[in-house]
């Protein structure tokens, strides 16, 4: 089809296209202009404290800000939250997904979260609850499993250090690896002792040096063996310290983010205000309008069609019954010759003036009339 044909459907369906819009947008502005008045305010949350800085920090590098306006639009939807939120206000789930909007002011951290509601007393209780309540499942669940690896890193510790004192009672020593140390510090000493008293001939001290010296030895003897499971205890323990450490470390820096991300410091509240409805309406209309041109093209197209199948039908029936009279004319000739009753029926066929009693033969011509013919 070219241009033409197409501006041809469109004048000869010229009602679809425009009423199918006109209707669609007249009942978007009877919803509109007919339902309930509308009420709405913007909560501010403002916390730049909680983005970049340190590498500790939950949300750093040149992301930041993108992962944070995530993390709380999903945050203030999740179930949890809302749930929580619904409980405190008494307002539905289903009214509240439906009501909420978080939108990041450009490429800031700061973030905006709008509820809209046909109960104005419900407006700021939502976004007071809401605000609270996503922030605290952002950070302060930040600070409950850092307070549970502090607690874990504790007992830990704690098993280390009865697992040490359990096997001093049962091998009757205490620290033995420093008593080694201090074995071998002192056998050392005695040897130069020793040397010193042969040296000078005094052989009363360097027997008494040597029985020191071999006291000394028998002592190493006996804690020799016991040493590599004391000190396995004591690098458990070390571990434990370090992990505890670090996990007490991680918890003082989840309750400052926590404190930063307190809701009385980070967010504000705006007034609740109505709902402009010609605001609304100028909005809707013209979505609404152009899918509702949308639907009038595709059922101008569906009607076409429908009509060229039509007629396509038609036309072939047409033809149909037309040809079907010429094709059975020469049998009807011939079968007219045959049977008893064939010179009747030609006769009757022909009228009362020309009937000839043989099947076949046309009827005479009337001479008289082919003068005024041939005149005319």
């Amino acid at each position: 089809m070219e241009i033409v044909d197409y501006l041809r459907v469109a004048r000869r369906r010229l009602w679809v296209l425009v009423g199918v819009p006109l209707v669609a947008t007249a009942v978007a502005a009877l919803v509109v202009l007919l339902g309930p008045q509308r009420y709405t305010a913007t909560s501010y949350v403002a916390a730049p404290a909680l983005v970049g800085g340190a590498a500790a920090q939950q949300y750093t590098g040149t992301q930041a800000a993108n992962q944070f306006a995530a993390a709380f639009a999903a945050a203030v939807t999740s179930p949890q939250v809302v749930g929580q939120v619904s409980a405190d206000t008494g307002v539905a789930a289903g009214d509240l997904r439906d009501g909420l909007k978080v939108e990041q002011v450009g490429a800031s951290s700061q973030l905006t979260l709008t509820y809209t509601a046909t109960s104005r007393s419900t407006v700021v209780p939502v976004l007071t609850a809401t605000g609270q309540r996503a922030l605290s499942f952002l950070f302060t669940s930040q600070v409950n499993i850092a307070t549970g690896e502090v607690r874990a890193a504790t007992d830990e510790l704690t098993a280390a250090t009865r697992a040490i004192n359990d096997w001093e009672k049962t091998n009757k020593v205490s620290q033995p690896d420093k008593l080694y140390q201090a074995t071998l510090q002192e056998i050392a000493s005695m040897r130069q002792q020793q040397l010193q008293m042969q040296a000078v001939g005094n052989g009363r001290g360097a027997d008494a040096a040597a029985e020191a010296i071999s006291a000394g030895q028998k002592r190493l003897d006996g804690l020799g063996p016991k040493l590599p499971d004391y000190q396995a205890l004591l690098a458990q323990r070390d571990g434990a310290s370090t992990a505890l450490s670090s996990a007490r470390q991680a918890l003082q820096q989840a309750r400052a983010q926590a404190q930063a991300a307190d809701p009385a410091q980070v967010t504000s509240l705006g007034e609740v205000e109505p709902v402009s409805r010609g605001r609304a309406l100028a909005g809707l209309v013209l979505p609404v309008a152009g899918a509702g041109l949308l639907l009038a093209v595709l059922l101008v197209a569906v009607l076409e069609q429908v009509t060229r199948s039509r007629a396509a039908t038609t036309g072939r029936a047409t033809t149909t019954r037309r040809a079907a009279p010429t094709g059975q004319a020469a049998p009807a000739h011939r079968a007219e010759g045959t049977g008893p009753d064939a010179v009747n029926g030609r006769a009757d066929a022909v009228g009362p003036g020309g009937a000839t009693g043989r099947a076949g033969t046309p009827a005479p011509r009337d001479v008289s009339s082919e003068p005024e013919l041939r005149h005319r």
